[in-house]
């Protein structure tokens, strides 16, 4: 992929530059500090908290992209020692050679997630993988609007390109559908504040929260079925 550029931005830890769209896979603020923030603790751990915490979460997110975020999930799994179920769609995964130049295991503080972050990539596609007792991946080469399942999910990671580079992926009837992913009391989170987008979610069902954002951006959105 030569359209792909490994960045550093300033919490340490890495992202890509995607060339043809002139964006970031992440904030340039600190990719870790805005995974954690908005997919960890404002969606993964808020669902599990308002739940009574539950032993296990079925996850599915839209983006794979680096994996920082299955990563993140899978060590949140181990630590507190839930079964999590991550399935994630991407319709183009990233080559190797640009995988294994990542620093997230080091960003955070714990070198034995390496084998781990490994693992999430080399592991097959389109079959459920055991990574650990407590996490399981599974990948699917896919884009949103072609995706189909029957099964429903508790919490759903958002991690599409900006509304400004990719709006087909942010239309009405795209949250509609995941809508239609989660169960009764799912929650929806992403970096993102925009207006539209708030209008959107709240028309296809979601009750909209707009949340403090990541260090270096002032508002993201969660969105819950009630």
């Amino acid at each position: 992929m030569e359209n792909i550029k490994i960045i550093t931005t300033e919490d340490g830890s890495h992202s890509l530059y995607h060339e043809g769209l002139k964006e970031t896979y992440h904030s340039f603020h600190g990719a870790l500090q805005e995974s954690v923030h908005v997919f960890i603790e404002k969606g993964l751990r808020f669902w599990r908290t308002k739940s009574g915490l539950p032993k296990q979460v079925d996850i599915f997110e839209v983006g794979f992209g680096t994996g920082l975020n299955a990563l993140l999930t899978a060590q949140f799994a181990i630590d507190n020692e839930v079964k999590i179920n991550f399935t994630t769609i991407e319709p183009y995964p990233l080559d190797m050679e640009i995988i294994d130049q990542l620093n997230y295991a080091t960003s955070i503080g714990q070198d034995n997630l390496k084998t781990v972050f490994k693992e999430l990539h080399s592991c097959k596609w389109e079959e459920n993988i055991e990574i650990s007792p407590y996490f399981s991946i599974h990948k699917i080469k896919s884009k949103l609007e072609d995706f189909q399942t029957d099964q429903r999910f508790d919490v759903l990671f958002f991690d599409a390109f900006a509304p400004s580079k990719q709006a087909e992926l942010w239309t009405a009837d795209l949250l509609q559908k995941c809508f239609s992913l989660l169960r009764e009391g799912g929650v929806f989170t992403t970096y993102s504040a925009k207006g539209q987008l708030k209008r959107d979610l709240k028309s296809v069902g979601f009750e909209v929260e707009t949340l403090p954002g990541p260090p270096g951006k002032k508002e993201m959105v969660r969105g819950i079925v009630n």
